[in-house]
């Protein structure tokens, strides 16, 4: 099925149908990932997929505010895209009239705080909080190759590392991300590139048990520290890599050589629900623990404001408000400053 033909059945349906009627041509359009996952539930995952969606066609106002401007630019596909550098490329300014540009602009403002880039769409440069490319540069030395894989991505936000994903041609990408912003951005963007081989579905990472043995790789990235229960996660998340598959995974951590975990009392770094803050030893462990084998740290590093800062497309707090004014080594709570730490398991 060809681009075009992928989006243009949904543009007719958005466009002269009922809200229900829009919200089923989205999930035909996005159902022949299973097709890669012999193994998954398939009722399951298409009953979860219909409950969540319905949820996220409802028409109120904290759903409207990011599926409206994602319904405002279908039917406008991007000639150009360019996944291959540090900035992810949606079309040139030249492939829109002024008034397509002016839709773009807009939805795009919709759509903030962006969190994760940087992303020029149609010419428009999106500055994000984060300096991503960092992160995925520090990965590419140690990734598989990716071409022909099926992966997932776990907490995908906007989809960023996704498209640098795309660039290596995966047979498909499915991200997991329930949080309204940040799914209705990735499938803005992903009407407009037309990548065909990247799905989002608004599943959290407890969903992953409909999946076993179902990927080749899965990124973790920016979510375990989240989870009241890290290892049990990661058991589950190593049911559903295939034998020899590979699991990354990125985590906030805090400094230190013994296999130990920070368990604030509200938040860290002025983040609310966040539980376990381990060392990289103790990341280590859990792994092990979880049954991976292989498991390697291959970078670790302070935070700094040159990754993570406020720009214009990010005009709240970020990581500068997160530190002791006077102790750059303390957050505001007076706990160890955070590291980021990067490990490769294998299944």
């Amino acid at each position: 099925m060809g681009t075009e033909g992928h989006f243009f059945v949904i543009d007719a349906v958005i466009s002269s149908v009922t809200p229900s009627f829009r919200r089923i041509a989205l999930v035909d359009a996005m159902t022949e990932y299973l097709t890669f996952m012999p193994t998954a539930d398939h009722k399951a995952v298409k009953a979860l997929r219909n409950r969540l969606h319905e949820r996220f066609w409802q028409e109120k106002k904290g759903f409207l505010r990011f599926r409206q401007p994602f319904e405002s630019l279908l039917g406008i596909e991007a000639q150009y895209v360019d996944f291959t550098t540090d900035v992810v490329r949606i079309g040139k300014r030249s492939e829109l009239g002024d008034e397509e540009f002016a839709r773009v602009y807009a939805a795009m403002r919709d759509f903030m705080p962006w969190r994760k880039g940087p992303f020029e769409v149609f010419g428009i440069e999106i500055d994000a909080e984060w300096r991503s490319y960092r992160k995925w540069d520090r990965l590419l030395p140690v990734l598989p190759s990716l071409q022909g894989k099926v992966i997932a991505d776990i907490g995908c936000n906007n989809g960023y590392y996704m498209f640098r994903m795309a660039a290596q041609q995966p047979a498909v990408v499915l991200g997991f991300e329930p949080f309204v912003q940040h799914f209705f951005a990735f499938t803005t963007l992903n009407a407009l590139a037309g990548q065909e081989n990247l799905h989002v579905e608004p599943f959290g990472v407890e969903d992953i048990c409909l999946f076993p043995a179902s990927f080749d790789l899965i990124f973790l990235m920016g979510i375990i520290y989240h989870r009241i229960s890290p290892v049990e996660m990661l058991r589950d998340l190593k049911k559903a890599i295939r034998p020899g598959g590979t699991l990354i995974v990125e985590s906030q951590a805090i400094p230190g050589e013994q296999p130990v975990a920070l368990f604030p009392d509200k938040t860290y770094a002025k983040v609310p629900g966040t539980y376990f803050v381990p060392t990289a030893s103790c990341l280590v462990n859990w792994l092990l623990r979880a049954g991976f084998s292989s498991v390697e740290i291959f970078s670790q590093h302070p935070m700094s404001q040159e990754e993570q800062r406020q720009t214009a497309w990010m005009t709240f707090e970020s990581y500068t408000d997160f530190i002791d004014p006077d102790n750059p080594e303390l957050t505001i709570e007076g706990y160890p400053a955070p590291w980021r730490v990067y490990v490769k398991a294998t299944s």
